[in-house]
């Protein structure tokens, strides 16, 4: 009996069969069909179709396939699958994605054929890693489709590897094509593809390339069994003649080590990403400014995704790219909002879901559950670098543990602790999946996080859980934020950090009233030198929370008060009065006469006259508020001892520096006793104790009491710690006062080059050291290099000040000095009378500084020849002396004696 045949569906010859001899009753197929010559169905799995072969006479059943045959039958022959003839080199397996459209060449891609290239020498695997849509499997394809072309490769498998199922599926491909493997078999196909990939003696050398595109789970690339026979791994083996290239979003140590060399894909270069969208949007004839396309590109953080997507959604939308800014500044606009209809460049996600299954992945990591919670204070706060303690400090740690991801149904209600081990090991889960970068060496700037995937992270927030979120995270930043600023860099960071937070989520950093965060903000700004920064701080301050918590809330009352006394910090004493004394009266109204917070105004306001020029009434309101204070407070109240400070302070300033000093050593002693020896204000008082015993006529006292202060305050405060750097400031002043005016220029310089270092060329006290270097530049001998060295400071001064700040007025001031003691007496009279005409506007006639302008006119009008003019102005001077200082004060004393000297120089 003829024999009937098929060809394969794929190859072109048929396999061996196999012969079964059968008699009997034919029996029928399990669907009930009774067949003759029947071709059985491909087996499950895709595999080859077998072929049945029935010849002979009588009855048989066939079980291949579950197929019966009817018939007289004397033998079954079945065909079994048809081996593939090994494909000819040059051979790809696999799709390489096609090229983004306006790709840009980058660093990273020399870096990885750097990396490949060199033979025998070269690493031969190459690990991509970063987060998502940074575009490594854009780089990835360049680089293969440049081999391919090249002609440098003999065969390129690129494998999706996103599960451990298409890596075994696309290897199983590539040993059907590459070396006869059975198709029916894919675990034992992709074995045989690997064992094929490993070099052989005297066997042809195959140049290969294998790509494993974004790899989810390292795990994946090994086949775990019970049977340790059935346990392999899918890594390429090493050869010289292959090569291995991986793109991943994971970081794991297991990805990494001999033989596997890590190329972290950044993001692009700001010149890469103004490229990129100009040649983009060109594409579709559309142009839009340099200058915006530059801004959007660090809106989006320079994102290769981000930026393609927005390309995509201007040109399918029209817009400008202003606009599309304006929508990306808008926090009520999510990014799915921002998505274009289709996805560019065969692109499987939008941008806001970009994420989503790296944070699950994450979540799932040990400790379970931890890395979600932990992500979201992360997208809360500075994109540029969290501090360490922020995110594993005790607040945090309470928002992790009430807020960890259920691992099951079952999960306690109850919420476990979360230990600081804990903390870290969740920030490493996000760091293994590139959704932030972990470097606990830099403790201040520890996290670091893009900012789109913090946008993305915010919008899955509701706006109940984003105000418990931002609140908590406020908390943790209250909680890692020293009582003493001694690490400078430290503060800056919580600064930056608050900010963000603020800018985020402000409205619930005032429900159900103002968080401690903002005040800590604010007078750290001002702390820090920043008193522009503070002022415009507060100034919010007191905006935001008049709208929302009402104008008589104690939170904007005490909003007010912080506002007065920047005011008072940046020179406007007259303003800083004022605020005060507005705010006096409407806590007196709303808290009470005894309420400690109308106390503090009450100090406030006495600190603001005695700033404003009239130090007797300073004095007087202290001396009237000290029992106030101490009979609601008590004697050893921070408080009360602040106020006997002040009344300390403006007892010298009225005149009396051995009763200043005598008041700060008594207060020396119980601030000592009530909050330590090296408590800040302990030591603030030591260094008021030296300033007075300096004034009250012995300088070298001063000094060594200033020497032994600076030893103290850099133990405790830390060397740059800017009550430091005001001690060294004192320190050469009374070093310079005791004799040693060019030791003193020496220390100044010093000074100066540190406190540019630590607070910045710009700062206030920078600006006072530069005032004083140049003051002792003049005293040492150098009156031309004093009065050069003042006219360069004074133009800064204007720049950052203002031209009536009192800073300001004094440069103007000591300018003229110098001027004429080098040489210029009518140069300096001249400048002088103008200096008059403006402390008199801005200070007012009895102010201090002015009866200053006045003594120094008329002598610089002597100087300049004219002795009687010069007694004249000081005999008009004397009464107003008298009358604003007093009888005993030193400068009246002075213009006494400056008085004689003239009427004596005149001939009188």
């Amino acid at each position: 009996m003829a024999k009937r045949s098929a060809r394969a569906a794929w190859g072109e010859r048929p396999g061996p069969s196999v012969t079964v001899a059968d008699t009997g009753e034919a029996g029928s197929h399990d669907d009930g069909a009774a067949v003759t010559g029947y071709r059985g169905p491909a087996p499950e799995g895709g595999g080859v179709p077998g072929v049945v072969r029935v010849s002979g006479t009588g009855d048989a059943t066939a079980a291949h396939g579950g197929t019966a045959v009817s018939g007289y039958v004397h033998t079954l022959t079945v065909q079994q699958p048809l081996l593939r003839e090994p494909a000819c080199w040059p051979h790809q397996v696999g799709v390489v994605p096609l090229p983004a459209r306006s790709f840009q060449h980058r660093g990273e891609a020399d870096r990885l054929r750097s990396a490949v290239a060199g033979g025998g020498t070269a690493v031969p695997c190459q690990v991509l890693t970063g987060t998502g849509g940074v575009g490594k499997t854009q780089l990835a394809a360049d680089y293969a489709r440049a081999a391919w072309a090249d002609g440098g490769l003999d065969v390129l498998l690129w494998v999706t590897a996103s599960a451990q199922a298409s890596v075994v599926s696309g290897y199983a491909q590539a040993g059907v094509e590459l070396c006869r493997a059975d198709p029916d078999d894919p675990d034992r196909a992709a074995r045989q593809f690997l064992a094929w990939l490993a070099p052989k003696p005297g066997q042809r050398p195959c140049r290969w390339l294998v790509v494993l595109d974004d790899l989810a789970d390292p795990d994946d690339l090994i086949v775990h069994s019970d049977d340790p026979a059935h346990r392999y791994s899918l890594w390429p083996p090493a050869s010289p003649d292959g090569r291995t290239l991986l793109t991943t979003r994971r970081r794991d140590a297991a990805l990494f080590g001999e033989g596997r060399r890590r190329i972290e894909v950044g993001l692009f270069t700001p010149d890469e990403s103004l490229a990129y969208l100009t040649a983009s949007l060109h594409a579709h004839g559309r142009t839009e400014p340099a200058d915006q396309l530059t801004a959007l590109a660090r809106d989006l953080g320079h994102l290769p995704l981000a930026l393609a997507q927005a390309a995509a959604y201007l040109v399918d939308s029209g817009e400008t790219a202003a606009a599309y800014r304006g929508l990306l500044a808008d926090r009520s606009t999510h990014l799915a909002d921002l998505a274009p209809d289709a996805l560019p460049d065969e692109q499987a996600v939008a941008l806001a879901a970009a994420w989503s299954l790296s944070v699950d992945r994450a979540d799932l990591l040990r400790p379970a559950g931890l890395a979600r919670p932990m992500l979201h204070l992360a997208a809360l706060l500075d994109p540029n670098g969290i501090p360490h303690d922020v995110l594993t400090g005790e607040a945090a740690r309470a928002h992790l543990a009430a807020h960890r991801t259920p691992t099951s149904p079952d999960s306690v209600a109850v919420p476990a602790p979360v230990s600081r081990r804990d903390a870290v090991r969740a920030l490493r889960a996000l760091e293994r999946l590139s959704l932030i970068d972990h470097r606990p060496d830099s403790p201040h700037q520890a996290v670091r996080i893009h900012q789109l995937i913090q946008r993305a992270t915010r919008d899955t927030l509701t706006p109940a859980r984003q105000d418990r979120y931002t609140r908590a995270a406020a908390d943790a930043l209250t909680a890692a934020w020293p009582a003493v600023e001694r690490d400078t860099a430290l503060a800056q960071a919580l600064r930056a950090n608050t900010g963000a937070l603020a800018r985020h989520a402000e409205d619930a950093l005032y429900r159900p009233d103002t968080h401690a965060v903002l005040y800590r903000l604010g007078t750290s700004l001002g702390d820090s030198g920043q008193i522009s920064a503070a002022l415009t701080h507060f100034r919010r301050m007191v905006d935001t929370s008049t709208r929302r918590l009402g104008p008589d809330h104690p939170d904007t009352l005490a909003a007010r008060h912080s506002l007065a006394w920047w005011q008072g910090e940046a020179g406007d004493a007259a303003g800083a009065a004022t605020a005060y004394a507005e705010l006096l009266a409407d806590q007196v109204r709303v808290l009470g006469q005894d309420h400690p917070r109308t106390l503090a105004a009450r100090n406030g306001l006495a600190r603001s006259r005695g700033e404003v020029g009239d130090a007797a009434g300073a004095a007087a309101a202290y001396a009237g508020l000290l029992p106030d204070v101490v009979r609601v407070l008590g004697q050893d109240h921070p408080d009360t001892l602040a106020t006997r400070q002040g009344l300390a302070r403006w007892l010298g300033e009225v005149g009396d520096a051995a009763g200043a000093a005598s008041a700060y050593a008594g207060l020396l002693a119980d601030r000592a006793r009530v909050l330590g020896e090296d408590h800040p204000d302990t030591l603030a008082t030591r260094q008021g104790l030296a300033w007075w015993r300096g004034k009250a006529g012995d300088p070298a006292g001063a000094a060594a009491a200033y020497a032994e202060l600076l030893a103290d305050q850099a133990r405790v405060l830390g060397e740059d710690h800017p009550d430091a750097l005001t001690t060294r400031h004192d320190l050469a002043w009374w070093r310079g006062k005791a004799g040693d005016p060019a030791g003193a220029a020496a220390a100044y310089a010093e000074l100066l080059a540190d406190r540019e270092r630590v607070l910045g060329h710009d700062h206030p006290d920078t600006l006072a050291t530069r005032h004083n270097l140049a003051w002792w530049r003049g005293k040492a001998g150098d009156a031309a290099g004093a009065a050069a060295a003042y006219a360069e400071l004074l133009a800064g001064g204007v720049r950052l000040l203002g031209e009536d700040h009192p800073r300001t007025l004094v440069t103007r001031h000591n300018l003229a000095w110098w001027r004429g003691k080098a040489g210029d007496p009518a140069g300096a009279a001249a400048a002088y009378a103008e200096l008059l005409a403006d402390r008199e506007r801005v200070l007012g006639h009895d102010h201090p500084d002015t009866l200053a302008t006045r003594r120094s006119l008329a002598r610089w009008r002597g100087e300049a020849g004219d002795a009687a003019g010069a007694a004249a102005a000081y005999a008009g001077l004397l009464p107003d002396m008298v009358r604003v200082l007093g009888e005993d004060h030193p400068d009246t004393l002075a213009t006494r004696h400056d008085l004689a000297r003239w009427r004596e120089r005149r001939g009188v």
